[in-house]
C-alpha cells in the first residue's frame, strides 16, 4: 500500500501537475511505511498507524469513487476499506 500510494501520488502530480494528489500520496505513503516498519520490528502502534492510514486513504478515495465511477478511485477505496479491515482485524486478535 505504501508504494502504490506513493506511486499514485507522483502519477497524479505527473499527469495534473496537481501539488495535493502528490503531498497526499507520499504522505498516506509514508504512513503505511512507518505502520509496516513498526509492524516488522514488533513495535506499538504499527497496526493502528495502518488502520489510520487506510482511514484516511477510503475517507478521500470513496466520495471521489462514487462520483466519479474512475476505475483507479475505486481500486484505491476498495484497498483502503480492505486494508483498514484487516488491520483492525489484527488490532481485535491481539486484545
Amino acid at each position: 500500500m505504501a508504494a502504490i500510494c506513493s506511486a499514485g501520488g507522483i502519477a497524479g502530480y505527473a499527469r495534473t501537475r496537481s501539488t495535493p494528489s502528490l503531498i497526499a500520496g507520499l504522505g498516506v505513503g509514508a504512513l503505511y511505511g512507518t505502520a509496516g516498519y513498526l509492524i516488522k520490528e514488533n513495535r506499538e502502534y504499527g497496526h493502528e498507524t495502518a488502520v489510520a492510514a487506510s482511514a484516511i486513504l477510503a475517507g478521500s478515495m470513496v466520495p471521489r469513487a462514487v462520483r466519479t465511477r474512475k476505475p483507479i478511485p475505486i481500486i484505491l477505496s476498495v484497498g483502503a476499506t480492505l486494508a483498514g479491515a484487516f488491520y483492525v482485524k489484527k488490532i481485535i486478535d491481539y486484545r
